[in-house]
């Protein structure tokens, strides 16, 4: 019997996803890898092979090795979804980085300068946007979690792809937050929302802040949401040095995903390393 990926196969993995509780973007990023790959097949067989084919084409277009990993854990979750394990392939080995190229990595001067940038522009939303992921390390799909309640309360609990965390507003974060809700005369249900009313996604956020970089003067490279709580997490690392905290505050299952949020730029290595003076 042959194996070919059809769009009903496609859409019933979209449903098993769903049923798993993966969230939104999870499921659509997995449909997405699916059916990069059903077009490579073109109606094929699948077989063992032909992944592994696939796996050298992603690597040879380019493909930076976490990109052809994450593609791959797509493939591998259809197929045990299918019931083909025997087309299951290994990722590729990846070596932890030691540091991050200084250019994609937001300083927190470029942070407050794009927080000043939005004042300017009497963007008030945007700029408590900025601040709220920058001050709480939360992801931008989990900011219809700050409510009206959990601001007064100061404290918010995170319910997202089958884990739940509590997440803690700082006292002035709380202060902006609940004058925000004030003057906004905010009763109930999220704090940021269009004009329409319904919660800012990925895309608003995204935009705006790219909107923010020739007046603040940061590269455009560095500037979207997913930034911020990294910078977060450095902030955080730098202070408390402990990474199994901060794994559990960023909601993150394994510490190396962690190791990820906190490796130092390449200057601040060799910085580092200029310091031991073991050169005589």
């Amino acid at each position: 019997m042959k194996r070919i990926i059809t769009e009903s196969t496609v859409r019933a993995f979209a449903d098993w996803l769903r049923s798993e509780e993966k969230s939104k973007s999870t499921v659509e990023k997995y449909v997405r890898d699916v059916g990069a790959f059903a077009a490579y097949q073109n109606g094929a067989d699948v077989v063992k092979e032909n992944v592994i084919a696939y796996k050298r084409k992603l690597l040879e277009g380019g493909y930076a090795v976490r990109s052809v990993n994450s593609m791959l854990a797509s493939l591998n979750s259809l197929f045990s979804f299918l019931g083909w394990h025997d087309c299951k392939v290994k990722s590729l080995r990846v070596q932890h980085q030691v540091f991050c190229p200084g250019e994609k990595e937001l300083t927190k001067a470029e942070y407050e300068r794009l927080c000043r940038a939005a004042q300017r522009k009497h963007n008030e939303r945007l700029d408590l946007i900025l601040q709220t992921i920058c001050g709480t390390g939360i992801r931008v799909s989990e900011l219809p979690f700050i409510t009206v309640d959990a601001v007064r309360s100061g404290d918010l609990t995170v319910s997202l792809k089958g884990k739940t965390r509590t997440v803690f507003l700082v006292k002035p974060l709380q202060k902006k937050l609940l004058r925000y809700i004030a003057e906004r005369k905010i009763e109930s249900g999220p704090v940021f929302v269009t004009r329409t009313g319904r919660p800012v996604d990925r895309t608003n956020i995204w935009r705006e802040m790219k909107g923010l970089c020739r007046e603040a003067g940061v590269d455009p490279r560095k500037v979207f949401p997913h930034n911020l709580r990294h910078l977060f997490a450095r902030v955080f690392y730098g202070i408390e040095k402990d990474i199994a905290k901060l794994a559990d505050i960023l909601g993150h299952s394994s510490i190396d995903t962690t190791r990820i949020y906190i490796v130092s730029t390449g200057t601040e290595h060799r910085r580092r390393m200029e310091s031991m003076r073991l050169i005589l």
